[in-house]
């Protein structure tokens, strides 16, 4: 038997007033989903486990099987396996948006959609720039990046980018979490303390923005009208997991792929040992290609 996972990632969304009220999938024709859930069961699933924020690679992970508690490390090291970073013992990952900064205020979490292209030239001149035995960069996918710290403690409170719009920056720099006993650090420990990793990335975010400010890149972007990428912003960070491949997991799985156009999913699917299908086209924004 065949099994396929749909995830509408965010689907649901809110209630549109032009709409009547509804949202956005109440006021869509949808004839073959309408098929499928008349001729199969339907029902609400908790794809959230308790303690856990609601994200998208909790709910990813949550809905293939796996334990968060035992398996669960952040977004980083998800996309760290994407783009083919193999984490050493001790190798803290973290996303890297990079970010439109207008003033004190987080403008926007994408830099206003940049292109892979432009957002490779400004990840290569960090890196260049900032980069060092303890710090890489690496280049992802749009404004979906990987920053890599040597000897890191995850035991850090960050903020995502996405949930903060025009919000000021300085308030939402990382800190050091208070309660992390319940929080496992690599075999050994980490090399720095929660309070030095905070310290150090938010000295990343600052000397970015210098570095960001003039740059030819966000010269030409803002003399065509579009937002500077004029900014890091690390967040979620985590160690390689201890992911079951799903084969293992489910023995009536012996073999499957993902589908997605977002490093995340595809790194969850590198952990449990699937194949990665690329599709020309697939954005995961409106214009993908279904």
């Amino acid at each position: 038997m065949k099994h396929i996972i749909i995830l509408g990632d965010g689907m649901a969304d809110w209630p549109v007033e032009s709409l009547g009220g509804k949202t956005l999938m109440q006021y869509a024709k949808t004839p073959y989903m309408d098929k499928l859930a008349s001729m199969g069961h339907t029902g609400r699933l908790k794809t959230v486990a308790d303690g856990f924020h609601p994200g998208s690679e909790v709910a990813n992970m949550s809905v293939l099987g796996y334990d968060l508690p035992k398996v669960y490390e952040g977004r980083g090291p998800l996309e760290a396996a994407s783009i083919g970073v193999d984490l050493k013992p001790g190798e803290m990952a973290m996303r890297c948006n990079i970010i439109c900064i207008e003033g004190d205020h987080i403008k926007n979490h994408s830099a206003g959609h940049i292109t892979t292209e432009e957002a490779d030239v400004l990840v290569k001149y960090l890196q260049e720039h900032l980069g060092n035995e303890r710090v890489c960069f690496y280049t992802g996918v749009q404004y979906r990046h990987l920053l890599v710290i040597k000897g890191g403690d995850k035991r850090i409170d960050c903020t995502p980018p996405h949930d903060v719009p025009l919000k000021p920056f300085c308030p939402l720099l990382v800190k050091p979490m208070s309660g992390t006993e319940n929080i496992t650090v690599p075999e050994g420990g980490a090399e720095l303390t929660p309070q030095q990793t905070a310290d150090l990335i938010n000295d990343l975010i600052l000397r970015s923005q210098e570095l960001l400010e003039n740059h030819p890149l966000n010269q030409k972007r803002m003399a065509e009208g579009k937002d500077p990428a004029n900014s890091i912003w690390p967040w979620s960070p985590g160690y390689r997991p201890k992911m079951e491949r799903l084969s293992d997991k489910f023995p009536q799985v012996k073999r499957g792929a993902v589908i997605s156009a977002v490093d995340l999913i595809n790194g969850i699917g590198y952990y449990a040992d699937l194949r990665r299908l690329t599709v020309e086209g697939a954005t995961g924004l409106y214009d993908t290609n279904y």
